[in-house]
């Protein structure tokens, strides 16, 4: 069966080169996947509300709940405005006052959010924070529209992004380190582009140098540029992974400063909560929130398969960077730790804009019937 031009796409999907066999495959895979995630979503451990956290008052809230956290970043970012001392000092103070723990040292944040969020008037972190949100989703916009031939997908696509980037237009969450590291690395990826490679990794940096866990979009970075063959680019990455790496040491030294073998260290364990709560975890930093759990699962299984279809090198490294995060969530986050979800939540949607060439060519393919044509030779 001849290959059949692509509906929404500029170019046809991976799987419109497929063999028979593997286009069955790739279906059982699929159905499989999309199973596997419905089940375990329902049986993972139900995270709390995001929701709950952007409307709830400052006095709502005790030590150590779900919405602990958010306040936490709030009064570091108030003592510091007030003049009551530098990061290391406020922030561990509130810390204790709140019955945090302050060993290991990552138990602390890095201070750079914290930093320039306090020199801003109180207004200023909202209103940057949206302003980052509209920069990111207009570059996904520019991006998706070279391969987004048609008026529908792209409307399409623009809803799947703001739906993507619900919580991120939350006002009352500009405390949480996620929302912007998230961002950036959102940001980051949609600017790279073959040979260009200089700004996203600055964008990166400053994602590791607010949350320690973007390293590991500039890990993938690094690992995919090397797998392509761009050398320059994977050294590049690598010298800004060496960069943070002196600011982790750095920071490490301040805490250490900051705190004494008298203070809380954090509990061992925890974490292993398995794929379901990385499902249910985007589910809740997104606009299917509003949705029943398996059809999130759903959504979820078939955005992978979108990015999957994508036959572009920004799709493999979109979804090495979700099944990256996908992984670390499943093995480390704790029930209240599912805002870690931010970090891939701007961009995990979009996948599905991929969905409706990606399923058609992987069903055609796996329906091809091969003719075989026999020419009789007279002598």
């Amino acid at each position: 069966m001849a290959r059949t031009a692509p509906r929404w796409l500029a170019a046809p999907t991976r799987f419109a080169a497929l063999g028979r066999a593997r286009a069955r495959m790739g279906i059982a895979v699929l159905a499989l996947l999309l199973l596997l995630l419905c089940l375990s979503a329902s049986l993972a451990v139900q995270p709390p509300s995001l929701a709950a956290s952007a409307d709830m008052g400052a006095a709502a809230a005790a030590p150590m709940s779900r919405d602990a956290d958010l306040l936490l970043f709030e009064k570091t970012v108030a003592g510091m405005r007030s003049g009551a001392g530098d990061y290391y000092t406020v922030a561990t103070d509130a810390m204790r006052a709140g019955g945090y723990p302050l060993r290991p040292f990552f138990t602390v944040r890095l201070p750079a959010l914290a930093t320039v969020q306090a020199a801003l008037p109180s207004l200023g972190p909202p209103l940057l924070l949206l302003l980052l949100a509209a920069v990111t989703a207009a570059a996904w916009g520019l991006r998706l529209t070279e391969v987004l031939t048609r008026a529908l997908p792209r409307l399409v696509a623009g809803m799947l992004l703001l739906g993507s980037m619900l919580a991120f237009l939350r006002a009352g969450l500009w405390p949480l380190h996620e929302l912007w590291a998230g961002l950036l690395v959102a940001l980051s990826l949609a600017l790279r582009r073959p040979g260009r490679w200089v700004e996203p990794a600055a964008l990166a940096l400053a994602a590791m140098l607010i949350r320690e866990t973007a390293a590991l979009y500039a890990i993938v970075m690094a690992v995919m540029a090397w797998r392509e063959g761009a050398r320059t680019e994977a050294r590049g990455w690598v010298a800004v992974l060496l960069l943070f790496v002196v600011a982790l040491g750095a920071h490490a030294h301040a805490v250490t400063g900051a705190t004494g073998p008298l203070d809380v260290a954090a509990p061992r364990g925890g974490g292993w909560l398995g794929i379901g709560f990385f499902v249910q975890a985007v589910a809740l930093s997104t606009v299917l929130q509003l949705l029943p759990l398996w059809v999130g699962a759903l959504l979820a299984g078939l955005a992978l398969f979108g990015w999957a279809s994508w036959a572009d090198p920004l799709a493999t490294r979109a979804l090495a960077l979700l099944l990256g995060y996908g992984a670390l969530i499943a093995l480390f986050a704790r029930p209240d730790q599912f805002y870690w979800a931010l970090m891939v939540a701007p961009l995990f949607f979009v996948g599905l804009v991929f969905v409706p060439d990606g399923a058609r060519d992987l069903v055609i393919r796996a329906l091809d019937k091969r003719r075989i044509t026999v020419t009789r030779v007279s002598r």
